[in-house]
C-alpha cells in the first residue's frame, strides 16, 4: 500500500482526486494539504474539509498552507470551477476544525516520520511543497516521489499559450522544486487532457450512491468550462501506473520573462533547446518522469469504479 499526502487547491477536479484516493485500496492517505490556487486558501481548506466530510472519512486530517504564492500574488484568475471552488455544489459541513498546524509542517513531520515511504501528490500550485523543500533541506531524499499535475511539455498551456495554470501562478515554487527533488514525476496537459469526464464517467457515477451522484453533478457543471480530469490522473498514476506511459527527461521553469512566464523547458535524450540544452556531463541524470499518455478509458472506468464504491 502507498502512504500518500494529497496537496491540493479544490477545485471540482481537486476533489475527485481526494475521493479516488480515499477509495482506492491500494493507497493509504495520510493527510490532506491545501494552497491558494484555484480560490482563495480559506475556500480550498473548507473545501478539502467538505470533501472528506462527503467521503466519511473525517479520521483523515487536513491542514491550511500557504495563502500566496512565493514571489507574486495572483490573484483569482480562474472562474472554472465556480466562486464556491465546487461549481456551485453544497458538499457537508465539515466537522474537523483548523488545527492550526500548518501544511508546511505537516508535510515536513510525515516524510521525516516515514522515511522513504510518502509519496506526495501535488496537484495544485507548488507553494506549500517548495516552502517544505526550504525549510527542511533533507526532504527532498526523505521522500519517496513527487508525484504532481502541473506543466505543459509538448502541448499549449491551458492559462496562457505557454503556461499550465499550476505552474503559472507559482513558476517560482515549481522552480525551486524542480531544482530540488531528487525525483519528480510529472503528469501535465500532454496526458491529463486525454482524459474527458464526458466519456461516460457522470452515467456511470448517477447510478451510484448520494456520493457518486453528488460526484457526478460537480463533474457535469465543471466540464462546462473545462472537459478534463486534471488532478485525479495523478492519485490514478500512484495506484496503478500501468494505466500510462512517459519518457524520462529534465524540466526547467521559466520564472522571469513575461512572455513565457511559467512554462516548462523539457529536456530528453532526443530533444534539446536553446532555453534547455541537453545535459553535460557534469549535470545530474534525468530525474523527471514525464507522463504523456494514458488509457483513458481503463482510468475513467477505475475513477468510477472507485468512487461508486465509497
Amino acid at each position: 500500500m502507498e502512504k500518500i499526502i494529497i496537496d491540493c487547491d479544490p477545485g471540482v477536479d481537486d476533489a475527485i482526486a481526494i475521493l479516488l484516493a480515499i477509495a482506492n485500496p491500494n493507497l493509504k492517505l495520510m493527510g490532506v494539504t491545501t494552497v491558494a490556487g484555484n480560490i482563495g486558501i480559506d475556500k480550498t481548506f473548507t473545501n478539502a474539509m467538505k470533501v472528506i466530510a462527503l467521503s466519511g472519512r473525517i479520521d483523515i486530517p487536513v491542514f491550511k498552507g500557504a495563502y500566496r504564492p512565493i514571489m507574486f500574488p495572483t490573484g483569482s484568475i480562474t472562474n472554472v470551477h465556480g466562486e464556491n471552488g465546487l461549481c456551485g455544489m453544497e458538499l457537508p459541513e465539515p466537522t474537523q476544525v483548523d488545527s492550526g498546524f500548518h501544511a508546511v509542517d505537516f508535510i515536513i513531520k510525515t516524510v521525516m516520520d516515514n522515511p522513504g515511504d510518502i509519496t506526495i501528490c501535488a496537484i495544485g500550485p507548488l507553494t506549500n511543497i517548495a516552502l517544505a523543500m526550504i525549510k527542511e533541506p533533507t526532504l527532498a531524499n526523505k521522500v519517496k516521489d513527487i508525484v504532481l499535475m502541473g506543466g505543459a511539455a509538448f502541448c499549449s498551456g491551458n492559462i496562457t499559450s505557454h503556461a499550465e495554470f499550476n505552474f503559472y501562478v507559482d513558476p517560482h515554487a515549481a522552480h525551486i522544486v524542480f531544482d530540488t527533488a531528487r525525483h519528480v514525476t510529472m503528469l501535465g496537459l500532454d496526458v491529463t487532457e486525454k482524459v474527458d469526464i464526458r466519456v461516460g464517467l457522470c452515467e456511470r457515477l448517477d447510478t451510484g450512491n448520494h456520493i457518486a451522484r453528488t460526484t457526478s453533478k460537480m463533474s457535469r457543471a465543471y466540464s462546462i468550462n473545462d472537459p478534463f480530469l486534471h488532478d485525479p490522473c495523478a492519485i490514478a498514476y500512484v495506484a496503478n501506473p500501468s494505466l500510462f506511459s512517459s519518457i524520462e527527461g529534465n524540466i526547467e521553469i521559466d520564472y522571469l520573462s513575461k512572455e513565457k512566464y511559467g512554462h516548462c523547458f523539457v529536456r530528453t535524450k532526443s530533444t534539446s533547446t536553446k532555453e534547455a540544452p541537453l545535459p553535460s556531463t557534469r549535470d545530474c541524470l534525468y530525474k523527471v518522469t514525464i507522463v504523456l499518455n494514458v488509457d483513458s478509458k481503463a482510468l475513467l472506468d477505475l475513477i468510477a469504479s472507485s468512487i461508486a464504491s465509497l
